[in-house]
Formats: C-alpha cells, structure tokens, sequence
C-alpha cells in the first residue's frame, strides 16, 4: 500500500483536513468549526492556541486513527490570512490572533505608514497599497496600542507558520504570505524589507522565508504527542488558504482565476509577470517565483448566514429554494455587501451595508436573492478592474462551500457574463495542501495537477438587461450614501 500524504486548512469559520492518496484519491475527511471573536466593531480575532493548534492536533489524530496503519509520508497546513500572531522567546502566544483584512483596527496606522513611506513607492516596492489586509500596520498597532504585549513579543507567525512552529519548532513564513506583510516585505528583491521592517516592528526576529511547497521541518516529540503523527514526518511551510486552493483547482496558468465563495468572496489569479494597480494586490505564488494578482470582499457567505440568523434561524435550502423562485433582479432591490466595510474594490474599512429599493411586498427571498446579486455585482466590479489591469481573465474556476447547489454561482455567471468552471473535488485548500505534501515528499513529480472538471456554469443571456441596469444602480450606490454611511459608522464605533 502506497503512503499518505496530510492537509489542513486553517479557515476563517472551520478548519478542515485531508487524508489523500498519491494520486489524488481522498481516503478520509474530518473538520472542525469555530466561531471567529469580534470583540470590537472592527475587530476580529481568533485563539492561535485554543483554536487553530487545538485543531491541528485533533484533526491530524483523528485522520491518522483512519489511516488503516499506512504511513503519513508529510503534512502540509495552510490558513486564514494573512492573520499576525504574536509569541514570546518561548513560542506561547501573547494575545488573539489578529485576523487578515476583515480585521480594520490599524487605520491610523495604515494612514500614518503611507505617509511616512509614500504610496507611490509602498505600491512599487511591495505590489500592493496598504489596506487592512496589510499585517504590518497591525504590528505598529499593537506596538502603539498594547505595549505590554509588545514587550514580550520575540517572533511573529502567520496562521499556517504557527502551525508549522508547533509541529516542528521552526520559525518559518513563506514567500506568499510574506508578500502580505506590507510594508515588510520586497516584492521584487524577495526578500524581506529590512529598511522598513526596522521602521515598523524594530528588535523582533524575523521568520525565515521558504516558498509553500518547501519542508521546513519536521514533526518534533512533543507535536507528535499532540497529533498522532511520528517524529520525523516531513512538515511543509504551507501558505495562506486561497493559495493552496488555486493550487488545488488547477488555477497554475497565466489568466487562470479561481474565485472562491467563501465567508469572504476572494480573487486569485496567476500573472505572466509581475504587474502591480493600486486597486489591486499583487503577491508572491505558490511555486517558486511565480507571481498573482489577487482581490477580496470582506462579506459573501457570511452575509448570507446573517440573514438565515436574522430571519429566525430558518432553513438554509427553505431560503435558497425562496430565493430562487424571485426574478432576477430581486423585483428592484439593490444591496451594498459592505456589511463588514469593504476590502476590493473601495477599500473602506467604514463602508457599510445598505439595501436600497425595499418596498412592503419584498419578502425574505428577495432579500436572499439580492444579498447573492450584490456580492456578484462585486465581483463584476473586481473583473472589470483586473481587465483594466492589464491581466484579462482567460478561464474562471469557482471553488469553495457557497458553489453548492447552483443558485449563487449561476446568479454570479449571469451578472458578469462569464463562464465557471465548476471541480469535481471542492474539499479546498487542505486538498491543495495534500497536493503539495505528495511532491514535496516525492510521491508525485513535480507540476502534477489533480483538478478533474465537473462542469460550466454559462451565463443566462436572457438576465443580461435587468443585471445590466442594476448594476448601473449598484456602481451609483456606494459613492451616493458613503458619507451617510461613514456617520453611522461613528456612531457604532463611538459606543463599542
């Protein structure tokens, strides 16, 4: 019997793993879900210990109880990110996990930064503006905001590099998510910042850079203790979740996108070369040298939830099978999705939601129905920027829990005009983590691909007038009521 090869992936409402075969055949499944904190309106956090280690460790000894004795040849974890965890000179960690750009805590630092350093060159050196999906304006913030915390601080970790630390000791960032860290990171040397790093988060230890596909290390007595797995297995530096799903999916070729329907709706597509636009963010890939534009919305799946909460709890099929049977166009509703503020396209952490056009005989269906059309015409937004760009979309793959069911992937394919690849594997990034074990460990040859296509999602022509008019309205929306909506959210920040 061939060996195993090990994923997890460290989501923002769960985490979940993978037993897989070699060849791609999954052997076993396990997930785990959590709940993220939001102790402060802009504020997300999540416990690295009593969470994220606590599930590696439940989930790798679960799976390797369902393994049948046969060997766990290496173990690749992946995470929510870029997530900041802060630990002292004994790897404990200081605080809550900061969460990646749904967490908005650090807009003075984000302000003062760009200043400081000029946007222009943060743009140019890094790939990307400094946004609240930045982690070094979150370090300066608990340098300026928490200093007792600070004081203790010896190193810094990722979500998916303080898994790696726990299992093997080492302290270790990959490439991808470094190239998140602005302003800490020099996307074109590849190399940290050193300049800037000193300007931001002077006298803490810098994690060494290996690309997500690297071993680092390998499982230690204690982690072994923890998990199951044997002293000695191969542990991967693994990267942030979107990443290791593309990777999953296929998504290698320049002009790919995977779009993932998520509790955030999250754009990942690879480049010829590297290529940087303010509206966009532009990293490090997953193989070696490799470079990708991304995008994110801060709400999609999580609003939905929202509303099935709001609503009395009611059943999720009973809300999709209500919202399918509204027209397109929700009979004239228009929502802003901003219910968490907005990462792409506006970058405002004090954008909020908004639901225009609601009259007495709109009924909850409709209000499902718009929640999915406002997310899509985000992503229409988000398309159109990546075409300005410079980078046209070529193919589209769309993976993650929200493209069960059809509903929301065919509102998306009819609002943008474009074509969804659907996979016949949507396990996720600890798939993709798997993937990478097998060649790490030398099961599989480098560049194997287990993406095995399910079927389109073709746009609806016939939706095109209505969605096109819409949309119109939506673009209109958000500049109308951005100054009504940044009053409001004082309000709510003035009495957290």
């Amino acid at each position: 019997m061939s060996d195993l090869v090990l994923g997890i992936d460290l989501g923002t409402g769960s985490s979940k793993a993978v037993l897989a075969e070699p060849d791609g055949t999954v052997v076993a499944t396990a997930t785990r879900a959590h709940a993220v904190s939001l102790p402060r309106p802009g504020r997300a956090e999540v416990d690295a210990e009593g969470v994220w280690w606590a599930e590696v460790a439940g989930l790798a000894r679960e799976l390797v109880g369902r393994s049948g004795g046969r060997r766990v040849a290496g173990v690749c974890v992946s995470g929510a990110g870029p997530s900041l965890v802060l630990c002292d000179e004994r790897g404990r960690a200081l605080r809550p996990a900061i969460l990646y750009g749904i967490d908005t805590r650090a807009t003075a630092e984000i302000d003062e930064l760009t200043r400081r350093l000029g946007a222009g060159r943060v743009l140019e050196r890094c790939g990307k503006e400094l946004s609240t999906q930045a982690v070094g304006p979150k370090l300066l913030w608990v340098r300026r905001h928490e200093p007792e915390v600070w004081g203790r601080t010896a190193r810094w970790y990722g979500s998916s590099s303080y898994a790696v630390a726990r299992l093997t000791g080492e302290h270790v960032l990959d490439h991808h998510t470094a190239s998140q860290c602005d302003p800490l990171y020099d996307l074109r040397a590849g190399d940290w910042a050193h300049d800037w790093v000193d300007e931001v988060a002077p006298g803490v230890l810098l994690p060494r850079l290996a690309w997500p596909g690297e071993v680092v290390g390998a499982v230690h007595a204690e982690a072994s203790a923890a998990t199951g797995l044997p002293v000695g297995t191969p542990v991967l530096a693994g990267t942030v979740d979107a990443w290791a799903e593309a990777h999953s999916v296929g998504v290698r070729r320049p002009g790919d996108l995977m779009l993932m329907y998520g509790s955030t709706m999250f754009l990942v597509q690879v480049l010829a070369g590297l290529r940087v636009h303010p509206g966009l963010w532009t990293t490090a890939g997953v193989e070696p040298g490799s470079r990708t534009l991304a995008a994110g919305m801060a709400t999609s799946g999580s609003l939905t939830g929202w509303l099935q909460e709001v609503g009395g709890g009611a059943d999720f099929g009973v809300l999709v099978e209500e919202a399918g049977r509204t027209p397109p166009g929700a009979d004239g509703l228009v929502l802003l999705p901003y219910f968490a503020g907005e990462r792409t396209p506006v970058f405002d952490p004090h954008a909020r939601g908004v639901v225009a056009g609601l009259t007495l005989r709109h009924t909850r269906g409709h209000l499902f129905r718009a929640a999915y059309e406002g997310t899509a015409y985000g992503v229409r937004q988000i398309l159109a920027l990546l075409a300005r760009s410079g980078a046209p979309v070529e193919r589209v793959v769309a993976v993650g829990g929200g493209t069960q069911g059809g509903l929301w992937t065919q509102v998306v394919s009819d609002v943008t005009g474009v074509p969804q690849v659907l996979p016949a594997v949507t396990i996720g990034a600890s798939y993709g983590d798997a993937l990478l074990a097998a060649v790490a460990t030398g099961l599989v040859p480098p560049g194997t691909d287990w993406t095995r296509e399910a079927g389109v999602v073709e746009p609806d022509p016939g939706t095109k007038d209505v969605y096109d008019e819409l949309f119109a309205v939506y673009e209109e929306l958000y500049p109308a009521t951005r100054g009504l909506v940044h009053r409001l959210a004082a309000v709510q920040e003035s009495g957290a």
